[in-house]
């Protein structure tokens, strides 16, 4: 392989490690700005060039400096072995390049071309694997576009669904869907910052530069620093729409505590606390980062990592991951608990496990128990087989976890069922009796009943009766209204009496069951078909 081969390819290793953190949730700790590694090329030509100075044999080839390395004088006739330089970030230090001293004592040049020759590819392993890593890079791309692709389309319909319909709305739902938003601002910032970073143009403009940028390198650019606000802006709120949305898994997990633990929890209160402590508190923590970022390594874009600094954005995260790992494991351990209080004496224990195993699998993608897997691993190599698990299991989890969420928390919830079925009743109801008519028919087909009444004697007040019918309850049976206090004559039931209310609200189960209401102010066949949703 000729020196200009490993010239034309540098370009390509100084930005290597960008491609090694594309696809990680918070960069690792290992990766070099172009200009630290042009500063560690000048400080090693610079060691070099006292080398030079040394007096050597006669008829042996001359020590030199490449630009990438410092060749020692060379045997005439011998091959000469360099072990692969420790400052190129992504050589492989543990292999040698190679030239040819020829036995007129000159180094051997490339058939047809006045370049030295040079053979860096034990150094550039790199080179011979690119096409097996860019296959591994390409898979977790597709994978992470269509999770948070359809993440993104199936909470957008659950807000709307939630935001839609009054009677869906309360305090839990609320905090559904702050949470359904930061997974879909999560998502577009993703969007956003690879079609910024990673397009692809600045790969190939560091891919294509010239031999004589790097043999003749003696100080490190000036860039324009201006030139890379936007991309420092885009990479800032993906940094702050990733935080807000572990800090809103972790509200989940606080307030469902709250709820069983707290026997006198006002949820319109806590509300605005939650509300200030999802949004607010990563604000902080992001600002915190970019001020001592843009002060201590205001280098090109901030996709990079910076020495430690990372850690004052990825501890608060890994806190919030653990607390809400704590936090599930202890409201699990209270729903074991009153599972088996509950089924005292009964034999069947399966039906207890079954029921356990299912609350746990519908609270796990609430409270992102997979984080905690690979949590304390840190990334290693990209060739390795445990770093290819771990990308493939946090790619997979993490983009698809709002569509779990989504699935879960609305489109499986039967009180938002019940919404859409009324929903689609009323509007099949209405088009049906507008298509009747203006046909003419005198025959209404509503569900199970078929009216046949005239259309000439439909007046408004048939209309009007027609309306009330729809919304008839049972406290209005009989030509009375449903008013406080009133009691049939002759009879007084349990019906009648006021209800205990909150006193017997089982608020956890009620939280699992996705209802914002008692389970006595709903239907009971809505309350037994939650429970066993959930249950």
């Amino acid at each position: 392989m000729g020196s200009y081969l490993v010239y034309h390819s540098l370009g390509l290793i100084l930005c290597c490690s960008v491609l090694s953190s594309v696809y990680a949730l918070v960069d690792a700790d290992d990766v070099i700005t172009k200009e630290e590694q042009i500063f560690l090329l000048i400080k090693a030509k610079s060691k070099c060039e006292r080398h030079l100075k040394v007096k050597v044999q006669d008829g042996f080839c001359l020590p030199e400096w490449d630009g990438i390395g410092c060749w020692p004088e060379g045997m005439p006739g011998k091959v000469v072995a360099m072990p692969c330089p420790e400052y190129i970030y992504d050589f492989n230090h543990k292999g040698h390049a190679y030239r040819r001293c020829d036995v007129n004592g000159s180094w051997e040049l490339v058939p047809g071309n006045n370049r030295t020759w040079a053979n860096y590819s034990e150094c550039a392993k790199f080179l011979t694997n690119e096409t097996r890593e860019m296959e591994v890079f390409y898979r977790l791309y597709l994978i992470y576009t269509v999770g948070y692709s359809i993440s993104l389309g199936s909470l957008t319909v659950a807000v709307l669904i939630l935001g839609y319909f009054r009677r869906l709305h309360c305090t839990r739902n609320y905090i559904h869907m702050h949470l359904f938003v930061s997974f879909m601002l999560r998502a577009v910032s993703i969007f956003v910052k690879d079609a910024v970073l990673y397009s692809g143009s600045a790969l190939e403009e560091m891919e294509h530069l010239p031999e004589e940028d790097f043999m003749s390198v003696t100080e490190v650019p000036t860039a324009d620093k201006s030139q890379f606000m936007g991309c420092k802006v885009i990479v800032t709120f993906f940094l702050y729409f990733l935080a807000t949305n572990y800090y809103w898994i972790l509200v989940e997990g606080l307030y469902l505590h709250s709820l069983i633990f707290m026997a006198f929890f006002s949820e319109k209160k806590y509300l605005w606390g939650f509300t200030l402590f999802g949004w607010g508190l990563p604000a902080v923590i992001v600002t915190v980062w970019a001020s001592v970022r843009a002060n201590l390594a205001d280098t090109e874009c901030w996709d990079l990592s910076a020495s430690n600094l990372q850690w004052i954005f990825q501890v608060p995260l890994l806190v919030a991951i653990v607390v809400n790992f704590i936090l599930f494991i202890n409201i699990i351990r209270v729903l074991a608990t009153k599972l088996r209080e509950t089924n005292a004496g009964r034999c069947d224990t399966r039906q207890q496990y079954r029921k356990l195993l299912k609350s746990t699998l519908v609270l796990m993608p609430l409270f992102g128990v997979h984080y905690i897997v690979f949590m304390a691993l840190p990334y290693t190599e990209v060739s390795g087989i445990l770093w290819q698990v771990q990308m493939h299991y946090e790619m997979l989890f993490n983009s698809f976890q709002g569509f779990f969420v989504a699935i879960i928390y609305c489109f499986c919830n039967g009180e938002v069922q019940a919404e859409i079925k009324k929903s689609w009743s009323r509007w099949t109801l209405a088009l049906d009796f507008k298509r009747k008519a203006r046909s003419g028919s005198t025959t209404y087909s509503y569900g199970p009943m078929v009216s046949h009444t005239s259309i000439t004697n439909v007046t408004t007040r048939g209309a009007l009766a027609l309306h009330l019918n729809t919304r008839l309850v049972p406290g209005a049976l009989n030509g009375h209204r449903n008013l406080p206090g009133y009691v049939k004559n002759g009879s007084i039931s349990e019906n009648s009496m006021p209800s205990s209310g909150p006193e017997q609200y089982n608020k956890e189960e009620e939280y699992l069951n996705g209802s914002g209401l008692y389970d006595g102010d709903r239907p009971m066949v809505l309350v037994e078909e939650e429970r066993e949703t959930v249950m």
